[in-house]
């Protein structure tokens, strides 16, 4: 089941719009941890000078990814070609499976889209490409090669997200 919220800081009316003060880049992120905590949901948002998908795993753990701008982002296991609607397309690998210990699926999803932003400022899809010997693999469309940052959070609970942002333009910190 796809998780899609729009999540938008209440600002009062009339009040002043805060500064992207970031200072962001587009070369690859990466964190090496493998962990066989699994993955269970997904979820996008969006911010003021960024759009967000957050990739939420079972439990408190060391957190791993490698996400970087591709030409083309393949799904797990096959090689094949995913498509991934956007001007410009980031393979975000997470160091973590989609299934638990036993073999069981944990993110039930079928490789394809699995988040509806429509009305986003800088996404344009979000397409699982399946989960394979530990790795999972998701495509993030955006609407051209635009800074990003990748980092974990604690929570829900007792789980971890893996935290994904994509900065609206390359003068949003300017």
């Amino acid at each position: 089941m796809a998780c899609a919220a729009a999540l938008t800081p209440a600002v009062p009316a009339g009040a002043a719009t805060p500064a992207c003060d970031l200072t962001w880049g587009s070369l690859p992120e990466t964190a090496a941890p493998m962990n066989p905590s699994p993955l269970v949901t997904t979820r996008t948002g969006q911010h003021q000078c960024w759009d967000r998908v957050v990739f939420q795993i079972a439990g408190s753990v060391g957190a791993g990814w490698d996400v970087r701008y591709v030409d083309t982002v393949v799904q797990d296991g096959s090689g094949t070609p995913l498509r991934v609607p956007g001007g410009a397309r980031l393979a975000v690998v997470l160091h973590h499976p989609a299934y638990d210990e036993a073999g069981d699926a944990t993110y039930l999803h079928r490789v394809g889209p699995v988040a509806n932003v429509t009305g986003y400022r800088t996404l344009r899809s979000v397409v699982f490409g399946g989960s394979f010997e530990g790795y999972t693999t998701f495509g993030v469309g955006v609407r051209g090669r635009l800074p990003f940052r990748v980092f974990a959070l604690p929570g829900p609970g007792g789980d971890t997200r893996i935290v994904l942002d994509v900065l609206h333009s390359w003068d949003a910190g300017r």
